[in-house]
């Protein structure tokens, strides 16, 4: 504090220490400050007020109260204080009570000031303790957090990759077994294709044998059979195209979450890891502020959750897909290889009665040549009695007309005359008779070469089914595909 307006004496006239504007400490002065006045530096305005604060500045160093001196002390005036004598104006001045009272003012605000600051210091430690404290098992809980965090975060990885690896070998299956009903529908074209053709080929049967027969009644059906299984062979591909479509979103979809995971999983195990000492670590003001978050932890693992519920359901549909595909293959290549089985026995039965047929009108045709040749040779022969009985008509003739020259009453009726009479009529009768047996035998003859060609022609009908139903036929259904490529396999 600086003292303005005390007594001046001469004993101030000393030498002046270097200035300073703050007292000493309290302490350097506990054996002194009674005697001695410190030496202050009246460099302010003398006009200022008692400043009490003064005392409470900390000085750089500890100055030492000066000694007295005379007179006789060559001092130049600058360094001096000034008399009273050379003073214009007369200052207020301070009662010793007055000081004193500051004093003890001064040693109260000094023992508050150090109270109050020993206080504040065992605070501020306790503060800090417990702030350090605080944040250590704040920041134990965050790390707490974080690893329970990165748990969840591997509990439901580990879910995902397990239903992904089960979805990617159910996807991997059905794509096989979808594999398996392209080959086997594509195997049911050769089959469809033959029936037809058999169709086709019975259609340039001739004649009677161009018949409604169990052989076209089978083939018919075949072809029915045939086209039906295709149909649910193209019902369950297309079901099979779309379930796998569905099996790839979810896939997908199980995919994207798990990467999402696996990011996730890296920064939150990075961020557990991360301590005061790690490097890295650094101030980013403000972003305690940013909430960027679109979930909580509900959403979030009932999103994943729906994931693998959703890819469970589609595996189920799958697998009950790939069930169904097989038993159709199984119920497809069984229908076909019946109905195939029942058409080839049709045929066999069909070939072995068109052979029969054959086989017998061969017989006729033989018979009925034999018949031809017998007719014939009854023709030549009643042809011959005809001529040999011309003979024998005119030698009765040339007798009667000779005996017509018998002259007068020769010319008797006599038995020899009438003799002769008889057997002119019973020679043409003959005659008469021989020729129309040799009409009737010549009718016999037309109706036995008609018959002929008419066994002549179904033997040719015949033939030709037996050509067309055993050799272009059947020789087509000796290569109907087998059970194991009917069901998709190679």
């Amino acid at each position: 504090m600086e003292l303005l307006g005390s007594t001046l004496t001469a004993t101030y006239a000393h030498p002046r220490p270097t200035p300073t504007n703050f007292l000493p400490a309290i302490s350097t002065m506990a054996s002194s400050y009674r005697d001695r006045f410190p030496h202050c530096n009246l460099t302010h305005s003398l006009s200022l007020p008692w400043r009490p604060s003064t005392y409470y500045r900390v000085a750089s160093s500890s100055p030492t109260l000066a000694p007295y001196c005379t007179r006789s002390q060559k001092v130049s005036e600058s360094t001096m204080l000034p008399f009273v004598s050379n003073r214009t104006t007369l200052f207020t001045r301070y009662t010793p009570d007055d000081w004193y009272r500051s004093n003890l003012t001064n040693y109260l605000e000094s023992n508050t000031s150090r109270h109050n600051s020993e206080r504040l210091r065992v605070d501020t430690s306790r503060l800090i303790q417990d702030k350090y404290q605080q944040t250590r098992k704040t920041q134990a809980d965050s790390t707490q957090n974080l690893g329970e965090r990165v748990n969840d975060i591997g509990f439901w990885k580990s879910e995902i990759i397990h239903e992904l690896d089960a979805m990617i070998g159910e996807t991997n299956e059905l794509t096989d077994v979808k594999k398996k009903l392209e080959r086997a529908l594509m195997e049911t074209e050769a089959p469809l294709q033959v029936a037809r053709e058999c169709l086709f080929h019975r259609e340039k049967r001739m004649g009677i044998d161009l018949v409604h027969d169990e052989v076209e009644t089978e083939l018919l059906t075949e072809v029915d059979i045939i086209l039906c299984c295709q149909e649910r062979m193209k019902l369950h591909l297309d079901k099979a195209i779309a379930q796998l479509a569905a099996n790839r979103a979810s896939q997908h979809e199980l995919e994207k979450d798990l990467n999402d995971k696996q990011a996730a999983y890296r920064i939150d195990d990075k961020c557990h890891h991360l301590q005061n000492t790690s490097d890295g670590v650094s101030y980013f003001r403000g972003v305690e502020r940013v909430d960027a978050t679109i979930s909580v932890p509900e959403s979030w693992a009932k999103f994943t959750d729906d994931n693998i519920l959703r890819s469970q359901s589609e595996r189920a549909a799958s697998a009950k897909l790939r069930d169904d595909i097989q038993n159709l293959l199984v119920v497809t290549a069984n229908e076909m290889w019946n109905q195939f089985n029942k058409v080839n026995l049709s045929f066999t039965n069909r070939i072995a009665e068109t052979a029969d047929a054959k086989n017998k009108i061969q017989i006729h045709l033989a018979k009925t040549l034999q018949e031809i040749f017998q007719t014939e040779m009854t023709i030549e022969s009643i042809k011959k009695a005809i001529k040999d009985k011309s003979a024998f008509l005119k030698v009765a003739q040339t007798r009667l007309d000779e005996r017509t020259r018998r002259p007068n009453i020769e010319l008797c009726r006599d038995m020899a005359q009438l003799r002769l009479v008889n057997e002119v009529y019973e020679v043409d009768d003959t005659i008469q008779t021989l020729q129309q047996r040799l009409r009737d035998a010549e009718d016999t003859l037309q109706s036995l070469v008609h018959t002929k060609a008419t066994l002549e022609h179904e033997l040719a009908v015949k033939a030709n089914s037996l050509y067309i139903d055993q050799e272009k036929c059947m020789s087509m259904r000796k290569s109907f595909p087998n059970t194991l490529r009917l069901v998709g396999f190679c």
